[in-house]
């Protein structure tokens, strides 16, 4: 259910966050659409640190697992799960 609750991918994410700097940098939004488009960045920046740290802290799982790799399932928190 956690993929569920990601509303869009990482590149996704990061494509949006590329398009809104242009637009902004552009210097043609209105100060409240400047204000709007920030606010969307701030979101979407979080989002893809969200992602990068869970990747990263899945690669690390799978290089300790007694030198093994295994796959372990995280939670929406980045924790592995019992499961």
């Amino acid at each position: 259910m956690a993929k569920a609750k990601q509303s869009i991918d990482f590149e996704q994410a990061l494509d949006q966050l590329e398009t809104l700097v242009e637009e902004m940098e552009g210097g043609d939004l209105s100060l409240e659409n400047s204000l709007k488009a920030f606010e969307q960045g701030i979101k979407l920046t979080r989002e893809c640190q969200t992602a990068l740290a869970t990747a990263e802290q899945k690669v690390q799982l799978l290089l300790e697992e007694n030198g093994k790799l295994k796959a372990i399932e995280l939670d929406s928190n980045g924790e592995a799960s019992d499961a």
